[in-house]
């Protein structure tokens, strides 16, 4: 990623948190800068905010209110705010499952490129990131510098009991520890 993207997606991610904020619609950054925010290695991708379902349509509106390009993807659980190459996405989805309102309330009030937003907390981040594995995406290169760097953040406990049902991310809670990058005994259960 050239730096001027790198530029593009940071002043996109701004304006789309105050946006939100201006509008009163209840978000949480999430996702790859989410986890920048916490210590992890930044993106080289987009950015990501969740708003509960029941929000999608106003927070759609509150941003093409304040100007900026909402795309309408063929996808059913997201908005695309568009700014030259670069795209935020807005999601009522995630994992599958609907956005709940307990989730953005769980979210931590943060300074992120100097505005204030709520940033998902460390133990959702990493749910949320383990629960996308599957059979047709299972990078776990891209997992590790998260894991490592957000390690002391996470209630790994709750991380086991969530992604339970999920082989892959029960593997790479596995591999964690085998790997000693947390205590075994805590991933493993």
């Amino acid at each position: 990623m050239q730096p001027s993207d790198r530029d593009e997606i940071r002043d996109l991610l701004k304006r789309v948190a105050v946006a939100l904020k201006e509008g009163g619609v209840p978000f949480a950054l999430c996702g790859g800068y989410a986890a920048w925010v916490r210590g992890a290695p930044e993106p080289d991708h987009d950015a990501d905010f969740l708003v509960t379902a029941e929000e999608a349509e106003r927070a759609t509106k509150v941003l093409a209110d304040a100007g900026l390009q909402v795309q309408d993807p063929a996808e059913d659980w997201l908005t695309k705010v568009v700014q030259g190459d670069s795209f935020v996405d807005v999601l009522w989805r995630t994992c599958g499952r609907p956005v709940e309102a307990d989730l953005i309330d769980r979210a931590e009030d943060r300074p992120v490129l100097s505005v204030h937003m709520p940033v998902l907390a460390a133990t959702d981040i990493l749910v949320t990131k383990l629960m996308t594995l599957d059979e047709h995406y299972c990078d776990l290169s891209r997992l590790f510098p998260v894991a490592r760097a957000l390690r002391e953040q996470v209630d790994w406990a709750v991380v086991r009991r969530e992604v339970a049902d999920n082989v892959f991310a029960v593997a790479f809670l596995e591999l964690l520890g085998r790997l000693g990058v947390v205590d075994p005994e805590v991933v493993s259960g």
